[in-house]
């Protein structure tokens, strides 16, 4: 699964100044409270560091993964790594499936249709970076507060889930993200 299309190299200029403004972002996401635990699509979702900590560089997300969890087919606008801490993950990626277990690095390219979801019979773990910043904002608008890392979300009811999908669509290109529901697996 890998893309070897390499990024426009910048042109060699000098280093920015310090900017004194931005601090040193330091959390531990098991006993942080003041870390955002978010229950995303039956997944918790832990914002680590946010686009306000990295001046919109980055943005790193701790994702809890029950079994068989994950979210919808979708792609977007902006590279996405993940780290599996614990677990396996399956990621299909343009058609073509691979499991991913703890230890191991998937980067998917910007715009490219992909899904993932946990395949073993316990929780995962992953960490996850998008660059630039911004899905943790669309995390924030779409999911519900939950009190710690590893709590689930409350389960929703037909009314509830289809109210999610309806926000989700309609929020998703203000985060230059597209949901492909209803179309085959990516």
């Amino acid at each position: 699964m890998n893309d070897a299309s390499p990024a426009e190299p910048k042109p060699p200029g000098p280093v920015p100044a310090d900017d004194p403004g931005r601090a040193l972002t330091h959390v531990s996401p098991d006993t942080d409270d003041s870390l955002p635990h978010l229950g995303v699509v039956g997944d918790t979702y832990t914002i680590l560091v946010s686009g306000v900590d990295t001046a919109g560089r980055y943005t790193l997300i701790d994702m809890h993964v029950p079994p068989g969890g994950g979210p919808p087919p979708h792609r977007h606008d902006f590279e996405e790594v993940f780290t599996i801490l614990d677990g396996e993950i399956e990621l299909t990626f343009r058609g073509v499936s691979a499991v991913a277990t703890a230890g191991e690095t998937i980067n998917v390219p910007a715009n490219a249709p992909h899904v993932f979801r946990n395949v073993s019979e316990r929780p995962a773990r992953l960490l996850c970076l998008c660059s630039p910043a911004g899905q943790e904002e669309f995390f924030r608008e779409v999911g519900v507060s939950v009190a710690h890392r590893t709590e689930a979300p409350p389960a929703l009811d037909d009314a509830a889930t289809g109210a999610f999908i309806a926000k989700a669509i309609a929020l998703a290109p203000k985060y230059r993200t597209e949901l492909l529901l209803g179309e085959p697996k990516p």
